[in-house]
């Protein structure tokens, strides 16, 4: 289905924290649509938890957005910069009379809570500030009690389309008056979002199913102030592998993390992409521009989609195998010199996250310790290694994968690649000997197979 009028979509992190994969996903999707229909996609810092916002969590998000590729047409826009419009638009529904003064402590709204549960009510609120006299309300604000500013909820159905789950509808009469402000120039979320909307023009809402039951708040405040209603589309919630909602006792949560980890920024937008989204074949590797051609709404699922990280280690290696290797040398901050491009050829397959590549290098750069016995092949014994091992040190400027490979068929192949193997690398699993061989070079090679022969010899 093509818009009808231009696409301006959004994501609207708050800077209460790092950037959660379910946020980052919400931003891939708007940000696939905007593409797809050539429209506009806006970044808004919702920061006015003033008590919780951090410049450290929105320098994060704006990093993290960066490093995956999700580029934003307009913004960042702030919630904080934007007071002025907020408090036109809160004065508007205070000359509607669609709010009021709430005056009641926690303790009174706990109170009347467990009283609606004792008699099997769904918990909401009554309503009784919104009964005061006005000229009680104002005595009350004159005399400087604490309140915060509610919102009239009209007795009524509202219902909408959903772009993935069809038609929803809601009964307002179990939402009850909603708190919207703190102040004249202080909105609260549902508030907030719902001006900043209108004013910039947002023709879709695309976001976690998790906001699903704000959306009739939403349409309610839309309507009162005469706005324009956007389309509508919840995106299934991520879950862990037990089918709970996602939390750092299964796995990391923010972006960070697993860019600190040494996942690609495109491997990683293919598997963001799959959570919730089913392709029409079996297709599950996309670049980002298959992403943009084959993405469709109509087949976002509906429920939860289940965060597997294997399947993420999977996508990424698969994106390391076919990368060219001075792009991983740069990716790895090291000098794309012969020896290292040799090691990340060699090693690249072995890979799956960026990381690795220090673990399963270093011996080139350093032989590590081991023990003699690791040199012994099965049933070999210590003197058959070392007289082994003795036949290729002989070998002097012979050492190469031909001659060894004589030595092999007279002697046994693991009589002769085990132990090799092992003084070259000074582990257990390592890629074949004769690839070791040709990068360290036959200078180094024979040093090192000296140092197992004494290692033996002792």
């Amino acid at each position: 289905m093509t818009p009808t009028k231009e696409v301006r979509v959004r994501i609207a992190p708050s800077p209460t924290g790092f950037l959660h994969i379910g946020t980052a996903r919400t931003a891939l999707f708007n940000w696939i649509f905007a593409k797809q229909n050539d429209g506009k996609f806006i970044l808004r810092i919702e920061d006015t938890d003033l008590e919780r916002s951090e410049p450290r969590f929105e320098k994060d998000i704006i990093d993290n957005l960066k490093w995956l590729g999700l580029d934003w047409d307009e913004g960042p826009f702030r919630q904080t910069e934007r007071l002025d419009i907020y408090e036109k638009h809160i004065q508007d529904l205070s000359d509607k009379r669609m709010l009021y003064p709430c005056f009641c402590t926690k303790e009174d709204l706990e109170d009347e809570r467990q009283a609606q549960l004792t008699q099997g009510l769904a918990p909401r609120y009554g309503g009784r500030c919104g009964r005061l006299e006005a000229t009680v309300q104002k005595k009350y604000i004159e005399e400087g009690r604490p309140h915060v500013w509610r919102f009239k909820v009209p007795d009524k159905t509202v219902s909408f389309k959903d772009m993935v789950r069809g038609e929803v509808k809601f009964e307002t009469k179990l939402i009850g008056d909603i708190i919207v402000a703190k102040d004249f120039r202080t909105p609260l979320y549902n508030l907030a979002v719902v001006i900043d909307d209108q004013e910039m023009n947002i023709s879709h809402v695309i976001r976690g199913e998790d906001h699903l039951a704000n959306t009739p708040k939403q349409i309610l405040i839309q309507e009162a102030l005469g706005f324009d209603r956007p389309t509508y589309a919840h995106l299934p919630l991520i879950l862990d592998p037990d089918r709970k909602k996602m939390s750092k006792r299964h796995s990391a949560t923010s972006i960070q993390e697993y860019n600190q980890q040494g996942y690609l920024p495109d491997a990683f937008l293919n598997f963001l992409v799959l959570l919730g989204w089913h392709p029409k074949n079996d297709q599950e590797l996309f670049t980002k521009q298959e992403i943009i051609e084959k993405f469709e709404f109509d087949r976002i699922q509906k429920g939860g989609a289940i965060f597997n990280v294997d399947k993420l280690n999977w996508i990424n290696a698969q994106y390391l195998r076919h990368i060219d290797d001075n792009k991983l040398a740069d990716l790895l901050d090291i000098e794309p010199n012969t020896q290292n491009l040799a090691i990340i050829s060699l090693l690249k397959d072995r890979m799956t996250k960026l990381t690795d590549f220090n673990e399963l290098a270093s011996f080139f750069y350093k032989l590590p310790d081991y023990p003699a016995s690791l040199l012994v092949w099965k049933n070999n014994t210590k003197e058959d290694t070392l007289r082994n091992l003795q036949l290729i040190y002989d070998l002097r400027e012979d050492l190469n994968e031909v001659q060894i490979e004589l030595l092999a068929k007279q002697w046994g192949k693991g009589e002769i690649f085990w132990p090799l193997r092992v003084a070259l690398s000074g582990q257990q699993a390592s890629p074949g000997p004769t690839d070791i061989l040709n990068i360290l070079g036959v200078e180094e090679s024979r040093i090192r197979i000296s140092i197992a022969i004494h290692k033996l010899s002792v």
